[in-house]
């Protein structure tokens, strides 16, 4: 029996030899020798027995006997060898009693590389095995500024409290973030059930995904297990049968296409142009009516983001009374978003917006399993393909904002109060910088966070001397005050000077005649996988200023003048030199920062005071905006 597996091994190996040769491939063996650093770059840690994934052993410590083999560990050597009867002898007692002796080997960012055992891989591998025992030795590269390296150090610190072999990543702290998806504190120890319920998880996941054809994406099997877990949940995956795993997987797979393409997002900065359908000629009324669910967070009345959007809710009442019928969900946590989504597409709702961006996941959820239902989500670089996202371009109004501080300040002085360090919040602390340097270049722009822990903003002002603040964009109805958008504290009393409005109205208008016109479906490019992310401004009526009437008529007329450059396209706020905190940023002065580029930006103007701060300083309610929307320091 043996003999005929070494001849059936035989011919795979040649096949396989063969198919590297013609796609210019080394066809045999890898070795660790010939691909190691110098001998004072690495440190060796010897980590006992371990159970080797087969999938991982690719090839030898030394030249010795790579040549033996092809490339998938399969025997070349003549069948009337004595390397062929001791490989079939093997083969015979693997079936008898199976293999027990582990074999020797070095790990090497995350492969393993055989010293002892060669032929005992082979066959386990001819087989079908999945893992096989092994004394196994570390090899540990210097530290370096490289991508790969940085990984492979989280790799190795996740290992001490989980030592999982079997999966790696291709993005930096996605070990952190396996950790908490599993529901693990950060360095907590695994026990061996945990371990051994999530190799079970994880192997019924990748037996579906590479079925599915999972192996042709540029993906790390990493990356698609831990976006698919993040998505529905590791506990809820665990409790999936076989089919419904199948299943899940197979209306999930566009979202591994997204991370395999690494496509990113197609910001859409203005409203579709394209001519309209047929459809749209017919009469308003003749269209069908639209059912439209809209879900805060916290109630408009207490919170002047739900309000902000609740007046577009309003809005799209008021001008489109026969067309629209709106419904709205209050005090929605991340608990039940799961419920309420459920509630509304039963209630009839075929248009869903989810106002907040820890609801993204939900919505995706959603999505996937009612692909009728349009859900949009209110976010931004929020990489999902079953949803449509949308923001504002606040920062254009921020820069105005800045102007006006920039002019009415008493001193050079200006505190900026933010809320959460998401993408999009950066470039209004910037913008706002901006504009007040351009008004005042000795403008400092001292920056305050309203999340941060143990922090009296108020205490903050008075020591920095600051008599113009940006604070809330707007006033909500049941907490009247002057201290929002811009404001001056003057000796006895303050005044609000101008405030930025998120006009979610114009937006939500701009969509619905989108949608009855028939030119909704023209966003989506079929051809390239990208998330779409509707990122519009003042040229579009979504953002706008209003001016106190104790505005200098001078300043007035100087940010009308503003507003005319920028809704025009004429003055981008992020154009010519720039600086940062740490240097140089843009250095051309016909040059502008690129849409992409103001989204996820990861800096501070230099004239602002302060920093972007980390999760661990933020108090608990920042915690779901900080995980669907922190902004990430860019790679490099």
């Amino acid at each position: 029996m043996g003999k005929e597996d070494y001849s059936k091994a035989f011919k795979l190996g040649k096949k396989d030899y063969q198919a590297r040769m013609l796609r210019g491939e080394k066809p045999i063996l890898q070795v660790l020798d010939d691909i190691l650093p110098e001998r004072d770059a690495y440190s060796q840690v010897p980590l006992g027995l371990v159970q080797i994934p087969l999938d991982q052993v690719v090839g030898t410590k030394t030249m010795a006997r790579s040549s033996s083999f092809s490339g998938n560990f399969m025997p070349i050597l003549r069948e009337n060898s004595e390397f062929a009867a001791k490989w079939a002898q093997l083969s015979d007692s693997h079936v008898e009693e199976g293999i027990r002796e582990p074999i020797k080997a070095y790990e090497y960012m995350y492969k393993f590389y055989v010293v002892e055992g060669n032929k005992r891989v082979s066959v386990m591998k001819y087989f079908g095995a999945v893992s096989i025992q092994g004394n196994v030795t570390r090899i540990v590269p210097k530290r370096t500024d490289s991508k790969e390296n940085k990984l492979y150090y989280e790799f190795m610190d996740f290992y001490q409290f989980a030592p999982i072999n079997y999966l790696w990543f291709t993005k930096e702290g996605s070990y952190a973030k396996l950790q908490e998806a599993v529901g693990k504190e950060p360095g907590e120890k695994w026990t061996e059930q945990e371990l051994m319920e999530f190799s079970s998880v994880f192997t019924r996941f990748s037996a579906e995904y590479k079925a599915k054809g999972g192996g042709k994406l540029s993906i790390a099997l990493g990356d698609a297990f831990l976006a698919f877990i993040s998505l529905y949940g590791y506990d809820e995956i665990d409790q999936k049968t076989t089919s419904e795993l199948q299943e899940l997987v197979g209306k999930s797979w566009e979202e591994f296409v997204i991370l395999g393409e690494n496509a990113g997002i197609d910001l859409k900065m203005k409203p579709n142009q394209k001519k309209k359908s047929l459809l749209s000629l017919l009469p308003i009324s003749a269209h069908p009516k639209l059912k439209i669910a809209f879900i805060y967070e916290k109630t408009p009345g207490t919170s002047a983001w739900a309000y902000a959007h609740e007046l577009g809710r309003l809005h799209l009442e008021q001008r489109f009374p026969e067309e629209v019928h709106t419904i709205c969900y209050e005090n929605v946590t991340t608990h039940n978003i799961d419920s309420i989504l459920e509630e509304a597409i039963h209630a009839g709702c075929d248009l869903i917006f989810t106002t907040t961006p820890p609801f993204a996941q939900a919505s995706v959820k959603a999505a996937i399993a009612n692909p009728k239902i349009r859900i949009l989500n209110c976010s931004l670089n929020t990489t999902h393909r079953y949803i449509r996202t949308y923001y504002s371009r606040m920062y254009e109004a921020k820069f105005l904002m800045g102007a006006i501080a920039g002019s009415m300040a008493d001193n050079n002085c200006l505190t900026y109060i933010a809320d959460y360090p998401i993408y999009g919040a950066i470039a209004n602390i910037n913008a706002f910088a901006l504009g007040a340097k351009m008004i005042n270049p000795r403008a400092k722009v001292y920056l305050e966070w309203s999340t941060k822990k143990e922090v009296d903003i108020e205490e903050k002002i008075k020591e920095t001397g600051s008599t113009c603040v940006s604070g809330r964009d707007m006033v909500i109805p049941e907490e009247a005050s002057r201290f929002f958008g811009i404001y001056h504290i003057g000796k006895e009393y303050s005044r609000n000077l101008a405030m930025p409005l998120w006009h979610w109205g114009k937006f939500y208008e701009q969509l619905i005649w989108a949608i009855m016109a028939g030119t909704w479906k023209y966003d989506d490019n079929p051809s390239v996988k990208k998330a779409i992310n509707y990122w519009w401004g003042m040229s579009e009526g979504v953002v706008d200023v209003v001016l106190s009437k104790y505005l200098p008529i001078g300043t007035k007329r100087l940010v009308e003048l503003l507003k005319a450059t920028i809704s025009t396209d004429v003055f981008n706020p992020f154009s010519g030199i720039l600086y940062s905190q740490n240097g140089i940023v843009l250095d051309h002065p016909d040059q502008s920062l690129s849409p992409e580029e103001i989204m996820t930006m990861d800096w501070l103007a230099e004239n602002v005071i302060g920093i972007i701060p980390g999760k661990e300083e933020l108090k608990e309610q920042a915690e779901p905006v900080i995980k669907q929307q922190g902004v990430k320091k860019k790679e490099g």
